[in-house]
């Protein structure tokens, strides 16, 4: 089966099994409704360490908390720390076209339009007004290269080819390594 980060859990909080969450998603209310089943994966490609039904789940001071069923103590929930919650692919709903899963960019090669070869998207920052791509350039000691995902800068994006076709800003990327 494959499974498809939802969050990112980074610590306790309370004695009573809470977690606290960085969402990966564009959907966390959806992702952590009561009653819906999340696995818990020490990394992303290994199965996982066991499947929960979400008790409860709200924001508390910009960060998401989340409680399990049958989970109800700090003991039971320690050892996730630093786990990813994820969900399987049935889970998974058809976008409306020209969106994607983050997990469909990853690792995609950003390019040019003038066919310059930047890097590949290892990471996808949500900053709220638009997600930024970070490339890994594939410059020696280049600095990873930040890329908004806005109709200016991102041209084209091709699954099948596993490309992104960018047309960079003035001084979007600094090719000084």
């Amino acid at each position: 089966m494959t499974y498809y980060r939802v969050a990112r859990i980074v610590n306790t909080f309370g004695i009573r099994g809470q977690l606290k969450l960085i969402a990966d998603t564009d959907f966390p209310e959806e992702r952590f409704a009561s009653g819906k089943t999340l696995y818990i994966l020490k990394d992303l490609n290994s199965q996982p360490l066991a499947s929960v039904q979400v008790a409860k789940a709200a924001i508390h001071k910009g960060t998401w908390l989340i409680s399990f069923v049958d989970y109800d103590n700090i003991n039971q929930v320690e050892g996730f720390k630093g786990c990813w919650l994820a969900i399987d692919e049935s889970e998974q709903e058809e976008l409306e076209e020209d969106s994607y899963y983050h997990h469909q960019l990853l690792g995609l090669e950003v390019v040019t339009l003038e066919g310059k070869t930047l890097g590949k998207i290892k990471e996808i920052l949500q900053l709220g007004s638009n997600d930024v791509f970070v490339v890994q350039r594939n410059i020696p000691k280049a600095k990873d290269a930040l890329i908004p995902f806005i109709g200016d800068v991102v041209k084209t994006v091709d699954l099948e080819a596993g490309q992104v076709k960018v047309e960079l800003m003035e001084g979007l990327i600094d090719d000084e390594a």
